[in-house]
């Protein structure tokens, strides 16, 4: 399947979320380059998903996470380890799926808009190496349909990008 950037998306959840897959993994085809793959998927996420008003992803860099490619508002430069929901899906190594992010404990507000929030670790030879962020300003929002495909397009990152040159 080519990659096309003008496409209707269908509806249904599942449909959509399977044809983003197949978009992401047409999209990164052939290209190893991490920083370049995580713009077009933060960008197709964006755009593909409905109810989002941040995509993006934070990278590891000396035991913190620092932001990296992303579509919506500026947002939080650096996060430690085990703050916020983005610290704490790094630290775990699990995916963290809010349905109140003001219910989160050390909840980290980069905007104040966003009312829920699932993050999902990005790893590398056993160890994390960033994590995808999307936030929504409607609660409740991420659903286990979410999840599952969602990690499918991380795990497709991970098999895809060339992840030797993060901490």
């Amino acid at each position: 399947m080519s990659f096309e950037a003008n496409i209707q998306y269908p509806k249904d959840t599942e449909a959509r979320y399977q044809l983003l897959v197949d978009q992401c993994r047409a999209m990164i085809d052939g290209e190893r380059n991490q920083i370049a793959n995580l713009a077009n998927v933060a960008a197709l996420l964006f755009h593909g998903l409905e109810d989002l008003n941040w995509t993006g992803f934070y990278l590891v860099d000396n035991q913190e996470l620092v932001l990296g490619p992303f579509q919506g508002k500026p947002a939080c430069i650096r996060i430690p380890m085990g703050r916020g929901v983005c610290g704490t899906a790094a630290a775990s190594k699990e995916t963290q799926r809010i349905k109140n992010v003001h219910d989160f404990p050390g909840h980290i507000a980069c905007d104040s808009a966003s009312n829920s929030e699932i993050v999902i670790p990005i790893m590398f030879q056993n160890r994390v190496v960033g994590v995808l962020d999307i936030d929504s300003p409607l609660v409740d929002r991420f659903h286990e349909i979410d999840q599952q495909y969602l990690e499918e397009i991380v795990l497709l990152l991970e098999q895809g990008c060339d992840w030797s040159q993060i901490d």
